[in-house]
């Protein structure tokens, strides 16, 4: 069980077991919202836990505990709890178990003969017995909420099958409710067991290097600052700083890189990543709860318990769904006088498959997504995302690596490209300004051993000027060349304009006072920014636009190598309101940034997707999706993944929909038996599960 303060109030996410099916998450939701004091209640099937927010003024946490176990769940926090737990798990498969063993004699002995006339019947009626007691259980435990459940109509149909005769049609069709509950379990274990695999990465021991040598010792007792060793194989129990030592570590766990990245002293790491190769020390900066792996997984448990608009819908109108039901069996008992149409009607009409339609696609939706690197933070930005009208993204860091590069070098005066670039990094190698770092770059690329001058003078805004083995070099714009009393001939200024227009900016590069070049330099498209953009195009997203603060030129020469349109020299509040104006045309808007400098416009778009999750608490905590990698491309991974759940997701509803009506309108016509009415039932809410699942699968 864990507990926050949020907003002024309390919340606590408390672990629940006995949830055998979406109604019984429904069940437990009523019961605690009964309570005055409670805000809001949020019970995950999946996920077989409750989100409480509450005033801890009004109500306690006791008797929140009290209401989640009054309907007959058990909470698992205690080691007594959690064997109960464990036999309230198993209580279900038994009584089953039980149930179907007497139903199969029942059958055996009416069609061999066997034993008096009476014995199909007695079993039929143990078998009734044993299947029916947690069904009836549960449906009287619901009254005292007071709530109407599945197991209202299925305890109702049961004793009207009982009273008509019908004793083996009434424990056969309980045997069918148990059995297809257990199936259902198992296969939401699957969608369970994937998102488990991701949270629990974290080792539950670390080696720390203290005063007796190297020990192994619980996560929980690494403080912040130890050295932690990791050998080749293992899992980084912290989050830290490599201060020597290391090789390849394999992210893709947290971030969803398929390659390892090779890292050493001074790169950071993260916890729950595997060092594939090399030793590692690492200087602790997180640990346990605080790490980024853990952040992570608080987020994805609090995404999967958030519901989405549409779940919200079903969820209340389930509330009416049940009484109508029982209006509707009534009716057609009044009408055709035949118990056994009214019962059936009862038996088809469960809410099973609607209840469940949407949260499993949700959380098979938002797993597959956080095992890619995408933390998408609950169903209302999943959907959101499905209904995507309008992408804005940021330039800087987002289309673009947001660090200068060198674009192209061109030789004057009978010099060629290399020998510009190398008396250029000569004159830069001093320099901290990112120009000279892209220039060091460079030449670093091409294997140029550049020297270091003999002096150096640094004109901030202007240029540089050095001095090495006797000739003079001076690297800057046309005013600090003149300053120097260098004419640029107008040849040269045609150059320096044309690559202005461009977008680009120009460094004129002088040796003993003659121009011998000049070197562009820009910051450049990300490798994959234009298939990603043409990818987002055919999921049938047209308006996508760039908002970026930079000149036009820039924009302009992004834009066209994009095939996008931009507005330029953008103040973060006047992205903020180019979103609130796509907002008014009732567009559903979605705004890429980093997560700091766009903040304010990620706050005011629908759905705020923040780059580079991994590196900084701000993106993770302030956006409404993180890409935990700078890989552009996720974007349209996410985009593609929450059409295809918003698609499952109503592919869901209007199957159960017209499941229902179709199972219902045929049983009042007395062409559906009890007891395929219930293998009906229950293979509609199978059908629904193996569909959302089908979102588990990488896109």
């Amino acid at each position: 069980m864990e507990e926050k303060k949020f907003e002024g109030k309390s919340k606590i996410i408390v672990n629940i077991d006995g949830i055998h099916c979406a109604d019984c998450a429904l069940n437990i939701e009523r019961s605690v919202e009964h309570l005055s004091g409670v805000l809001s209640a949020e019970v995950s099937y999946v996920l077989s836990a409750a989100t409480v927010y509450f005033d801890p003024h009004r109500v306690e946490e006791e008797k929140i505990k009290k209401a989640i176990t009054k309907p007959g769940y058990v909470i698992t926090e205690t080691l007594a709890q959690r064997t109960r737990a464990f036999w309230s798990e198993m209580r279900p498969f038994l009584f089953m178990a039980s149930s179907g063993m007497t139903l199969a004699l029942s059958y055996i002995s009416g069609w061999l003969h066997l034993g008096p006339a009476y014995l199909p019947t007695a079993f039929a009626i143990v078998s009734l017995i044993l299947g029916g007691y947690p069904i009836l259980k549960s449906a009287i435990k619901a009254l005292f909420i007071p709530d109407l459940n599945v197991d209202t109509l299925v305890s109702i149909a049961a004793i009207a099958a009982t009273s008509v005769g019908a004793y083996q049609e009434a424990a056969t069709v309980i045997f069918i409710m148990l059995l297809g509950e257990f199936l259902e379990h198992l296969t939401v274990g699957k969608t369970r067991k994937a998102i488990s695999s991701l949270i629990q990465l974290a080792p539950k021991t670390a080696w720390v290097r203290r005063e007796e040598g190297e020990v192994s010792v619980p996560i929980e007792e690494v403080k912040a600052k130890e050295i932690v060793i990791v050998k080749p194989g293992e899992r980084i129990p912290v989050d830290g700083k490599i201060i020597s030592g290391c090789g390849s570590i394999n992210q893709s766990m947290l971030t969803g890189e398929s390659i390892p990245i090779e890292k050493g002293a001074g790169d950071r790491v993260y916890c729950g990543t595997i060092n594939e190769a090399g030793s590692c020390e690492i200087e602790t900066t997180q640990v346990a709860e605080d790490t980024k792996l853990a952040q992570i997984k608080r987020l994805i448990l609090e995404a999967q318990s958030e519901k989405s608009p549409t779940q919200r819908v079903m969820d209340r109108f389930t509330r009416y769904f049940i009484p109508a039901i029982l209006l509707i069996a009534l009716a057609v008992f009044l009408v055709t006088g035949d118990p056994i149409r009214a019962i059936t009607v009862l038996i088809v009409a469960c809410p099973c498959a609607l209840v469940l339609g949407t949260p499993t696609a949700v959380v098979a939706a938002i797993g597959n997504a956080a095992r890619q690197g995408i933390l998408i933070k609950g169903g209302v930005y999943l959907e959101q995302m499905g209904k995507l009208k309008a992408l804005l993204m940021d330039k800087t860091g987002t289309l673009t690596y947001g660090r200068p590069k060198v674009v192209e070098v061109k030789g004057l005066n009978g010099k060629d490209e290399k020998e510009v670039l190398y008396w250029a990094a000569i004159a830069e190698k001093r320099s901290e300004h990112p120009l000279a770092r892209a220039v060091m770059g460079r030449a670093e690329e091409i294997g140029l051993n550049i020297p270091h001058p003999e002096s150096f003078e640094n004109f901030r805004g202007k240029g540089v000027r050095v001095q090495w083995d006797g000739r003079k070099i001076l690297v800057g714009n046309p005013l600090f060349l003149r300053e120097g009393g260098i004419e640029v001939p107008d040849s040269v200024k045609k150059i320096l304009i044309s690559k202005e227009s461009e977008g680009t900016t120009s460094l004129l590069i002088t040796l003993d006072h003659r121009i011998i070049g000049t070197i562009s330099i820009a910051d450049t498209l990300r490798e994959k920014a234009k298939a990603t953009i043409d990818r987002i195009r055919r999921e049938g997203l047209s308006e996508i636009w760039m908002l970026t603060g930079d000149s036009e030129s820039v924009a302009n020469r992004i834009g066209k190598e994009l095939g996008i349109r931009y507005e330029a020299g953008l103040l973060p509040e006047e992205k903020v309101l180019r979103v609130k104006e796509w907002k008014k045309q009732g567009q559903t808007v979605a705004m890429v940034g980093d997560g700091v400098n766009d903040a304010p416009a990620l706050a005011a778009a629908d759905v705020g997707i923040a780059m580079g999750g991994a590196g900084t608490d701000v993106a993770v905590e302030t956006a409404d999706i993180a890409l935990m990698t700078d890989e552009l491309e996720k974007i349209s991974t996410t985009i593609r993944l929450s059409r295809k759940a918003l698609r499952v997701i109503k592919e869901n509803i209007a199957f159960a929909l017209v499941f229902n009506a179709v199972l219902v309108l045929l049983s009042a016509q007395g062409w559906v038996t009890m007891i395929l009415g219930a293998v009906m039932h229950q293979a509609s809410s199978l059908l629904v599960i193996l569909n959302s699942m089908r979102l588990l699968r990488k896109t």
